[in-house]
């Protein structure tokens, strides 16, 4: 297994494919736009080392019989997914903030493992056996894996053949001996720039004559033909300053557009190539493990708001218990959404595969308060803060060391510590909770509203009327709607 040092070794030896801001980046290790979640997933190497996080972040791989990363491992059992739910919740306690290069594609390879299984068992196809030899030698090497399921998709309203582009959703252009050729975009994909290999898989459920968009492969990130642009928000120029503006150096978020323009996938690493009616099962196996660890991503997040919160109460010369309430309302939040995950992995199932797929009804139920909680957690970190962390008053780093007139800043910003402390905490809280430190609560891994559409069709509401109906003693035959199929 690699230590940071050597994963950063590794990722400079790549071919330069993505850009920020016009600017092709030739070292993701140094630039400013990408280095800093470098470090966040370089942490990961080294924290798997440590003895106390070695049993958390390493298993036994029965494919090579040694210790691998657990972000390349399978799930096999609910001990499995208990340990990703806490593994998620843990990384963003030591980076402070999303890791996404390696969590997406652990979940995506999980995923895959599942529908490469069925769709051997159905056709008679080899991509378990592929699958199998590509994931022994990403043991081997210690690779580290994105995954990629959003399509650009273009109108909402209109399937992948009725928009005006084809190329809307990623898909097959030419089939050959060898391999395939595809083209398209993935988007909004998280932690590419810190991968050395994507996972692809199709975005959602495809028909027949759409078959040509049911593909899922995995190709390293630099292959040729693939174009990445970097997509954070340009108007958080801060990230190219050094100093606390930016209060985090050893984590950052990254994410991306992958434009696949006639992409060759040599035949070794497609793991799907049109078959439709397995694209939707293989989405909804990511979605259910995916949707129970996020739950500890944002509960990670959670924690160190409210660290920063009680710290900029202390700052301010307040005692934390005036805010006792509202501080035990956002570890409410953050366990809450920690546990409706753990309960998720814990009520799965094991599929013949091998794999445990957590509980599809509790997962997406996870998912509604993911994009619900965190967001009152954070309200939370800014009324404690005050207006320091929240107005956007707060002057830059280079303006509180300015040699002129800093120390007059600093000495008016100083209140129960020094100005530049308590300058750092503001920084820290305004990051987290209105800037580029805010990892994708609401929309990552899939809409809420998705989500509650998951939930309706997994329960049984006729169910919950007869339980209603025989306690009443209600013998009458009442109608109601019947659900559309």
């Amino acid at each position: 297994m690699k230590t940071g040092k050597e994963y950063k070794e590794n990722l400079r030896k790549m071919r330069p494919n993505i850009y920020k801001f016009g600017e092709l980046i030739k070292d993701v290790t140094t630039h400013p736009a990408t280095k800093r979640t470098i470090e966040g997933h370089a942490q990961i190497f080294d924290a798997a080392k440590k003895p106390e996080y070695k049993d958390l972040l390493t298993k036994n791989s029965l494919l090579i019989n040694k210790p691998v990363s657990r972000y390349l491992s399978l799930i096999e059992n609910a001990e499995d997914m208990i340990a990703n739910v806490k593994m998620k919740r843990l990384m963003f306690n030591l980076t402070g903030t999303c890791t996404g290069g390696r969590c997406v594609g652990f979940n995506t390879l999980n995923a895959m493992w599942v529908a490469t299984y069925d769709m051997d068992k159905e056709f008679g196809t080899e991509y378990h056996q592929r699958m199998s030899m590509w994931l022994r030698d990403a043991q081997e090497c210690d690779i580290t894996l994105s995954g990629a399921l959003t399509d650009a998709k273009g109108d909402r309203s209109k399937s992948p053949l009725q928009q005006k582009d084809p190329d809307m959703n990623l898909r097959i252009v030419e089939e050959r001996n060898d391999g395939i050729v595809v083209r398209g975009a993935k988007a909004m994909i998280c932690g590419v720039a810190a991968s050395n290999e994507i996972f692809v898989m199709p975005g959602t459920g495809y028909k027949e004559e759409e078959k040509d968009y049911a593909v899922s492969f995995v190709v390293p990130r630099d292959v040729e033909h693939l174009t990445i642009i970097e997509s954070r928000r340009p108007s958080d120029t801060r990230e190219l300053e050094d100093g606390f503006d930016i209060p985090v150096d050893i984590g950052g978020i990254t994410q991306a557009y992958l434009l696949f323009d006639d992409v060759f996938v040599p035949k070794e690493q497609v793991f799907m190539c049109k078959e439709y009616g397995h694209s939707l099962k293989a989405v909804m196996n990511f979605i259910a493990s995916y949707r129970s660890a996020i739950g500890g991503c944002v509960a990670g997040q959670g924690d160190v708001m409210v660290g920063a919160a009680a710290l900029m109460a202390r700052a301010n010369g307040l005692s934390e218990k005036v805010f006792r309430e509202k501080l035990t309302q956002m570890m409410i939040n953050n366990e809450t959404t920690f546990g409706l995950g753990i309960a998720a992995s814990v009520l799965g199932s094991k599929h013949p595969s091998g794999v445990w797929i957590p509980d599809l009804l509790l997962s997406n139920v996870n998912k509604v308060h993911v994009g619900t909680l965190p967001y009152e957690t954070k309200r939370l970190a800014q009324d404690i803060a005050g207006g320091i962390a929240e107005t956007g008053c707060l002057p830059s780093c280079k303006d509180i060391n300015d040699p002129r007139y800093g120390k007059l800043l600093q000495k008016y910003l100083s209140a129960n510590c020094s100005g530049e402390t308590r300058a750092k905490i503001a920084r820290l809280i305004e990051w987290l909770t209105i800037g580029a430190g805010v990892p994708g609560c609401m929309h990552g891994g899939g809409s809420p509203d998705g989500a509650k559409l998951i939930v309706n069709a997994q329960s049984d509401l006729n169910k919950y009327i007869e339980f209603a109906r025989r306690l009443a003693n209600i013998k009458e035959y009442i109608p109601g709607e019947s659900k559309k199929k």
